[in-house]
């Protein structure tokens, strides 16, 4: 066996695979980039896409277009997909998406420029593009945004029997979906029946007797965070979507639901990261410095604070030169701390965990960790310092200061995402520059302070 083919029998983008698909790409061996990627999942794909640099994946794009399909524009991370549209041939682009679900469509379409958006609806069948057109009406980041316009429905009435035939004789079904919608004489959902229910049931039962608990809807309207949330909250394979007048316009599946969560989690990682919410591995350094530089900025007039109150003991440490040495261990510290407790701040937040009526109790305990913390800490490092130094009123010092750092740290990392929240930005927004901000200033004034009083 060549080593060739050993590489396409295996499965995922190894970094062999990786290897040998630029190796081809630069040798122009347009069959032999299609034999390597023809065994790899979409995902991959778009992996490999993401991962290679912008003149290798044009490259590759004009060698291999034949082998991005719909489920491949579907995975391609949003900052590189229109630079990928652009390069495919428009018969690629056509059938592509006319491939794809239409909220996937409605999911590609989202982040491209008009243009493009025109070139990929005329690729649609007139139905297809009226349904896209349709949902792209609904608000940016609404359920009507998330749903797919393809629904199987069956009249509340019908018996299992009757359900199946109607299955077995559709000439179109999605390619994936879980329930099937019962609905009233004017299109509104009354609950759903899952196709195992249907299939283990007696041909003479009623679909109402055997519908499921989990039945819920959602307005086009709502948040799709509010979605996500209630498909994580209570189990749901799928959800029924409704007008305003409650009327059947589509369904949300859960890998659309879980794929909201996952942006929201890597949304509220970035922020606190301070590098922007759509930052990519595969951005170019301008665009890179374009979301960074701003929050460091930020930082730098936040770090500014903390030196002008060092310099307000510009005397304490002239005299005592050994605080200079020790003074990053208590600021430091309380800012991990900080961070401790922001991130199961803005987690629980995210997740709904915490909310008014819980808040007293978690930023008690919080309270109550942050003194226990300062306490722990404040033996170790006072005991050391006093050790190290041969200074008992030094140890002291830094075991005061500590404590009061943890304190703040604590209180720092609930209530600063706790305030944003209230005031209706997102939680993770600069949090992360507030709380070391805030235990950088508080760690150094009650060191410096402490160190003012009690060793001068």
């Amino acid at each position: 066996m060549t080593e060739e083919q050993a590489i396409r029998e295996e499965d995922g983008l190894e970094p062999e695979r990786v290897e040998a698909i630029l190796e081809a790409v630069e040798a122009g061996d347009g069959a032999g980039v299609t034999r390597l990627l023809e065994p790899l999942h979409a995902a991959d794909i778009a992996d490999l896409l993401e991962q290679i640099s912008p003149s290798e994946r044009s490259a590759l794009l004009a060698l291999s277009s034949g082998e991005i399909d719909g489920d491949v524009l579907s995975e391609i991370d949003e900052s590189i997909r229109e630079e990928v549209i652009e390069a495919l041939p428009d018969n690629v682009v056509a059938d592509a998406v006319r491939e794809l679900e239409s909220d996937d469509v409605v999911d590609i379409l989202e982040d491209l420029d008009a243009p493009q958006v025109g070139r990929i609806l005329s690729a649609l069948d007139r139905a297809d593009r009226v349904a896209v057109e349709q949902a792209l009406s609904y608000p940016e980041h609404s359920a009507g945004r998330l749903m797919q316009r393809e629904v199987v429905v069956a009249p509340a009435h019908w018996t299992v029997g009757e359900a199946i035939d109607f299955l077995r004789g559709a000439d179109h079904l999605p390619d994936q979906f879980y329930h099937v919608i019962l609905t009233d004489p004017r299109m509104k959902p009354v609950g759903y029946v899952t196709l195992g229910r249907i299939l283990s049931s007696a041909r003479e039962a009623r679909l109402t007797t055997i519908v499921e608990d989990s039945f819920r809807t959602v307005e086009a309207a709502d948040p799709e965070a509010d979605v996500a949330y209630i498909f994580n909250q209570y189990h749901l394979i799928s959800c029924p979507v409704v007008d305003a007048d409650g009327r059947l316009v589509g369904v949300i599946t859960i890998d659309d639901a879980m794929n909201v969560l996952d942006e929201e989690h890597e949304e509220d990682m970035l922020l606190l990261a301070g590098v922007g919410e759509e930052s990519s591995i595969s951005d170019g350094a301008l665009e890179t410095v374009k979301q960074r530089l701003p929050w460091l900025v930020v930082n730098l007039f936040t770090a500014s604070i903390s030196a002008f109150v060092i310099s307000q003991f510009e005397s304490t440490i002239a005299a005592l030169v050994s605080l200079a040495a020790v003074m990053p261990i208590v600021s430091s510290t309380g800012g991990i701390g900080g961070t401790q407790s922001l991130a199961v701040a803005v987690r629980a937040l995210a997740t709904r965990d915490l909310t008014a009526s819980n808040a007293k109790r978690v930023v008690l305990r919080e309270l109550g960790a942050g003194v226990m913390n300062g306490l722990g800490l404040a033996l170790i490092l006072g005991f050391g310092g006093a050790l190290v130094y041969g200074d008992v009123r030094l140890g002291i010092v830094l075991g005061l200061a500590m404590i009061t750092n943890q304190i703040v740290a604590a209180m720092g990392g609930v209530l600063v995402p706790l305030s944003l929240e209230r005031w209706g930005l997102d939680p993770a927004l600069a949090s992360g520059t507030f709380v070391t901000t805030l235990t950088d200033v508080m760690g150094y004034l009650a060191f410096l302070g402490l160190a003012t009083w009690l060793m001068l």
